[in-house]
Protein backbone atom coordinates (compact mmCIF):
# COMPACT_ATOMS: atom_id res chain seq x y z
CA UNK A 1 0.00 0.00 0.00
CA UNK A 2 1.05 3.59 -0.33
CA UNK A 3 0.17 6.48 2.19
CA UNK A 4 -1.98 9.17 0.87
CA UNK A 5 -2.84 10.48 4.46
CA UNK A 6 -1.77 11.13 7.60
CA UNK A 7 -2.57 11.84 10.68
CA UNK A 8 0.36 13.00 13.22
CA UNK A 9 -1.39 12.74 16.73
CA UNK A 10 0.24 14.00 19.80
CA UNK A 11 0.51 12.39 22.85
CA UNK A 12 -1.93 13.03 25.80
CA UNK A 13 -0.89 15.03 29.36
CA UNK A 14 1.90 14.11 31.32
CA UNK A 15 3.27 14.66 34.79
CA UNK A 16 5.72 16.97 33.43
CA UNK A 17 3.29 18.80 30.90
CA UNK A 18 1.21 19.09 34.62
CA UNK A 19 4.55 20.46 36.18
CA UNK A 20 5.32 22.42 33.60
CA UNK A 21 9.10 20.76 33.17
CA UNK A 22 10.40 20.10 29.49
CA UNK A 23 10.85 16.45 28.55
CA UNK A 24 12.82 16.13 25.50
CA UNK A 25 13.81 12.42 25.71
CA UNK A 26 12.88 12.18 29.01
CA UNK A 27 10.19 8.88 29.26
CA UNK A 28 7.49 10.39 31.37
CA UNK A 29 4.12 9.05 32.28
CA UNK A 30 0.73 10.12 31.38
CA UNK A 31 -1.23 11.75 33.86
CA UNK A 32 -5.28 10.51 34.27
CA UNK A 33 -6.33 13.58 32.39
CA UNK A 34 -4.41 12.61 29.72
CA UNK A 35 -5.39 8.86 29.45
CA UNK A 36 -8.94 10.33 29.47
CA UNK A 37 -7.92 13.03 26.63
CA UNK A 38 -6.60 9.94 24.51
CA UNK A 39 -9.80 8.08 25.00
CA UNK A 40 -12.18 11.50 24.30
CA UNK A 41 -10.35 11.29 20.66
CA UNK A 42 -11.19 7.97 19.58
CA UNK A 43 -14.06 7.81 17.87
CA UNK A 44 -12.94 11.15 16.16
CA UNK A 45 -9.69 9.56 15.19
CA UNK A 46 -11.41 6.31 14.08
CA UNK A 47 -12.99 8.34 11.26
CA UNK A 48 -9.97 8.24 9.50
CA UNK A 49 -10.48 4.64 8.56
CA UNK A 50 -6.61 3.89 9.48
CA UNK A 51 -5.12 1.42 8.22
CA UNK A 52 -1.77 1.75 10.38
CA UNK A 53 -0.18 3.51 13.80
CA UNK A 54 3.20 4.31 13.86
CA UNK A 55 4.12 5.70 17.64
CA UNK A 56 7.17 7.05 19.20
CA UNK A 57 9.25 5.19 21.79
CA UNK A 58 8.57 7.16 24.20
CA UNK A 59 5.86 5.71 26.81
CA UNK A 60 3.77 8.80 26.52
CA UNK A 61 3.65 8.32 23.00
CA UNK A 62 3.12 5.02 22.88
CA UNK A 63 0.40 4.56 25.76
CA UNK A 64 -1.55 7.23 23.74
CA UNK A 65 -1.34 5.24 20.58
CA UNK A 66 -1.94 2.10 22.56
CA UNK A 67 -5.73 3.27 23.61
CA UNK A 68 -6.62 4.02 20.03
CA UNK A 69 -5.35 0.62 18.69
CA UNK A 70 -7.07 -1.47 21.71
CA UNK A 71 -10.15 -0.28 20.36
CA UNK A 72 -10.24 0.32 17.07
CA UNK A 73 -7.61 -2.93 15.89
CA UNK A 74 -5.22 -1.29 13.81
CA UNK A 75 -2.20 -2.57 13.86
CA UNK A 76 0.33 -0.33 15.97
CA UNK A 77 4.03 -0.19 15.22
CA UNK A 78 6.85 2.05 17.32
CA UNK A 79 9.79 4.15 15.75
CA UNK A 80 12.07 5.65 17.94
CA UNK A 81 12.93 8.30 15.34
CA UNK A 82 9.68 9.50 15.84
CA UNK A 83 10.80 10.60 19.38
CA UNK A 84 10.56 14.71 20.44
CA UNK A 85 13.21 16.56 20.42
CA UNK A 86 16.09 15.53 22.44
CA UNK A 87 16.47 18.85 25.06
CA UNK A 88 20.20 18.34 26.16
CA UNK A 89 20.90 20.21 29.34
CA UNK A 90 17.26 21.82 29.33
CA UNK A 91 15.46 18.40 30.09
CA UNK A 92 13.52 17.88 33.23
CA UNK A 93 13.81 21.61 33.83
CA UNK A 94 11.16 24.22 33.81
CA UNK A 95 10.75 26.80 31.56
CA UNK A 96 11.57 29.55 34.61
CA UNK A 97 14.99 27.65 35.28
CA UNK A 98 16.01 27.38 31.82
CA UNK A 99 15.63 30.86 31.63
CA UNK A 100 17.69 31.86 34.48
CA UNK A 101 20.90 29.68 33.84
CA UNK A 102 20.35 30.17 29.97
CA UNK A 103 18.82 34.25 29.41
CA UNK A 104 17.23 34.93 25.96
CA UNK A 105 18.22 31.39 24.73
CA UNK A 106 14.60 29.50 25.01
CA UNK A 107 13.42 32.82 23.24
CA UNK A 108 16.08 32.33 20.24
CA UNK A 109 15.03 28.41 20.63
CA UNK A 110 11.58 29.21 19.58
CA UNK A 111 12.25 31.53 16.24
CA UNK A 112 15.25 29.50 14.95
CA UNK A 113 14.84 26.27 13.80
CA UNK A 114 18.26 25.58 13.58
CA UNK A 115 19.53 25.96 16.78
CA UNK A 116 19.81 23.84 19.20
CA UNK A 117 19.53 23.73 23.53
CA UNK A 118 22.84 22.70 24.76
CA UNK A 119 23.89 19.33 24.43
CA UNK A 120 20.46 18.99 22.43
CA UNK A 121 19.04 19.11 18.73
CA UNK A 122 17.41 21.39 16.54
CA UNK A 123 14.14 21.34 14.86
CA UNK A 124 15.78 20.73 11.50
CA UNK A 125 17.23 17.60 13.06
CA UNK A 126 13.92 15.97 14.42
CA UNK A 127 12.24 16.52 10.63
CA UNK A 128 14.87 15.12 9.44
CA UNK A 129 14.52 11.78 10.83
CA UNK A 130 10.63 12.30 11.15
CA UNK A 131 10.73 12.47 7.11
CA UNK A 132 12.78 9.20 7.33
CA UNK A 133 9.44 7.49 8.55
CA UNK A 134 7.19 9.38 6.15
CA UNK A 135 10.19 8.34 2.93
CA UNK A 136 9.80 4.54 3.96
CA UNK A 137 5.82 4.47 4.26
CA UNK A 138 6.11 6.07 0.38
CA UNK A 139 8.86 3.76 -0.87
CA UNK A 140 6.84 0.59 -0.02
CA UNK A 141 5.08 -1.07 -2.98
CA UNK A 142 2.20 0.27 -4.92
CA UNK A 143 -0.99 -0.84 -3.84
CA UNK A 144 -4.11 0.77 -2.30
CA UNK A 145 -4.00 4.43 -0.69
CA UNK A 146 -3.42 3.94 2.79
CA UNK A 147 -4.22 6.44 5.75
CA UNK A 148 -1.43 6.07 8.17
CA UNK A 149 -1.26 8.14 11.97
CA UNK A 150 2.01 8.81 13.81
CA UNK A 151 1.43 9.17 17.51
CA UNK A 152 4.32 11.40 18.42
CA UNK A 153 4.91 14.94 20.06
CA UNK A 154 4.49 18.89 19.52
CA UNK A 155 7.85 19.73 18.48
CA UNK A 156 8.21 16.65 16.25
CA UNK A 157 5.20 17.31 14.73
CA UNK A 158 5.49 21.47 14.10
CA UNK A 159 9.36 20.09 12.63
CA UNK A 160 7.63 17.42 10.42
CA UNK A 161 4.34 19.64 9.14
CA UNK A 162 6.74 22.55 7.90
CA UNK A 163 9.17 19.82 6.46
CA UNK A 164 6.45 18.04 4.47
CA UNK A 165 4.93 21.36 3.44
CA UNK A 166 7.92 22.96 2.15
CA UNK A 167 7.46 25.78 4.01
CA UNK A 168 10.91 27.46 4.31
CA UNK A 169 13.02 26.93 7.45
CA UNK A 170 13.06 30.30 9.28
CA UNK A 171 8.63 30.23 8.38
CA UNK A 172 8.49 27.08 10.49
CA UNK A 173 8.83 28.76 14.27
CA UNK A 174 5.17 30.32 12.76
CA UNK A 175 3.57 27.05 12.83
CA UNK A 176 1.25 27.05 16.41
CA UNK A 177 1.40 24.95 19.25
CA UNK A 178 -0.52 21.37 19.09
CA UNK A 179 -2.27 20.74 22.47
CA UNK A 180 -2.15 17.28 24.26
CA UNK A 181 -4.41 15.06 22.35
CA UNK A 182 -4.48 17.24 19.15
CA UNK A 183 -3.59 16.29 15.68
CA UNK A 184 -2.63 17.69 12.08
CA UNK A 185 -4.43 15.82 9.01
CA UNK A 186 -2.21 15.64 5.60
CA UNK A 187 -2.91 14.56 2.58
CA UNK A 188 -1.03 13.75 -0.72
CA UNK A 189 -1.57 14.86 -4.07
CA UNK A 190 0.36 15.25 -7.31
CA UNK A 191 2.86 14.19 -5.24
CA UNK A 192 2.89 17.05 -2.70
CA UNK A 193 1.62 17.59 0.76
CA UNK A 194 -1.41 19.30 1.66
CA UNK A 195 -2.41 20.49 5.00
CA UNK A 196 -5.73 19.73 5.32
CA UNK A 197 -6.03 20.07 9.29
CA UNK A 198 -3.82 21.74 11.80
CA UNK A 199 -4.21 21.39 16.11
CA UNK A 200 -7.71 19.68 15.17
CA UNK A 201 -8.93 17.81 18.35
CA UNK A 202 -11.62 16.82 21.15
CA UNK A 203 -12.33 19.32 23.91
CA UNK A 204 -14.05 17.29 26.86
Amino acid sequence: MTVCRLVLWRHGETDYNAAGRMQGHLDSALTQVGWNQARFAVPALARFDLDLVIASDLHRATDTATVLTEATGVPLRIDKRLRETHLGEWQGLTGEQVDLRWPGERDRWRKDATWAPPGGESRVDVADRAAEVVADLRSREEGPDETVLLAAHGGLIIALTGRLLRLPVEAWPSLGGIANCHWVELGLRDGNWRLHAYNAGITG
